[in-house]
């Protein structure tokens, strides 16, 4: 049988601090459970765990909460949010602000990110452009063999395929002479 999850608001001990259950948590933040699992799934917060392995949030897990949640309202990206959480703030003037240096060190961060997804996408973007290349060659090749398959003649098809060659060759005299060297294929073989 499954143990019953606690529902009271807050889970004490004699030696530990007040601890919130997801819900409890989810509830006092004003979101639901899962954004609280999906934040944690991300490696954002790491809360403790119960004897049965249910999720136990304490004071720093919650503001470590409102703090995603605050930089995530104002646009910030989880990635972004992910290394400003890597730096300390600073007490300056009544509020707390990042240093120039951990500003630097988010930038870079997020530059090395950027960098790498722009290496990322023209890698994709080659690998794209061969895809369509092979798929561009194959076309009439499954074009011909579903047409024979239906009962098209063979020889009209391989006739319409090298008068198609010859128009894609266009005025390229190396390539016709390559196309009349070549014999057309035998399909008894």
């Amino acid at each position: 049988m499954r143990p019953v999850q606690p529902t009271c608001a807050l889970l004490m001990s004699k030696d530990s601090p007040a601890l919130l259950t997801v819900r409890d948590a989810a509830e006092r933040l004003g979101v639901t459970p899962r954004t609280l699992k999906y934040y944690e799934e991300r490696g954002l917060v790491s809360p403790t765990r119960s004897e049965g392995r249910y999720r136990l949030y304490d004071e720093e897990n919650l503001k470590r909460f409102g703090r995603i949640l605050r930089l995530r309202s104002l646009g910030f990206s989880l990635q972004g949010i992910t290394e400003m959480l890597k730096r300390p703030l600073e007490a300056v003037d009544g509020g707390h602000r990042f240093s120039t240096e951990s500003l630097q060190q988010i930038r870079d961060a997020i530059a090395q990110q950027v960098e790498a997804l722009d290496a990322h996408i023209e890698t994709m973007r080659r690998e794209l452009k061969e895809a369509q290349k092979q798929r561009a060659e194959l076309s009439p090749d499954l074009d011909y063999l579903e047409r024979r398959l239906a009962g098209e003649n063979a020889d009209a098809l391989l006739e319409q395929r090298r008068n198609a060659l010859g128009k894609a060759a266009g005025a390229s005299p190396a390539r016709r002479i390559r196309k009349s060297r070549t014999p057309a294929p035998d399909e008894s073989s």
